[in-house]
């Protein structure tokens, strides 16, 4: 594809935007395109008075209290976790984090599994040595693999093991 394809290419994006984000009966939409079709870089800057984002920290505190979240409330409830003790977290970053503490990405044969401490730490010691032997442990996760050999070796573990 040559220089004239990329730049009729271009030149249609600019249409679509004037076409499509410039709206009539939306005043404040008039700022986000220029009159050829360029973006407003500066529409799309926070607002100078925005208050920034207070900085957030993880640490051994909000661990302990996602870990006794789980026990309370169980695996797939982290937005009852994040009301109950972890307000200043969404339940989509707890459960970000539980993937991280459980040793798991997928935790959806985790579903509704309580735990305590204990408990978390040895299923996270299980998958990690699930993944170790398989290869798929990858960013401090058990990842499934498209063979489906991980969750043969899970549903293996489990049937020896459950959690």
């Amino acid at each position: 594809m040559g220089p004239e394809f990329w730049r009729q290419k271009q030149e249609w994006i600019k249409q679509m935007r004037l076409q499509f984000s410039r709206r009539p009966e939306f005043p404040e939409t008039h700022h986000m395109v220029d009159d050829e079709g360029m973006l407003n870089q500066e529409y799309f800057q926070p607002p100078k008075d925005a208050l920034p984002t207070p900085e957030r920290k993880w640490g051994d505190d909000e661990k302990r209290k996602l870990l006794e979240g789980i026990e309370k409330h169980g695996i797939g409830h982290f937005r009852e976790i994040s009301e109950d003790l972890l307000p200043e977290w969404s339940g989509n970053d707890l459960r970000m984090k539980a993937i991280r503490v459980m040793g798991r990405q997928n935790l959806q044969l985790y579903k509704d599994w309580r735990g305590s401490a204990d408990a978390v730490r040895r299923e996270y010691e299980r998958n990690k040595e699930l993944g170790l032997r398989l290869g798929t442990w990858k960013g401090g996760a058990l990842v499934y693999d498209d063979d489906g050999l991980v969750l043969k070796a899970i549903e293996e573990s489990n049937q020896a093991s459950p959690p």
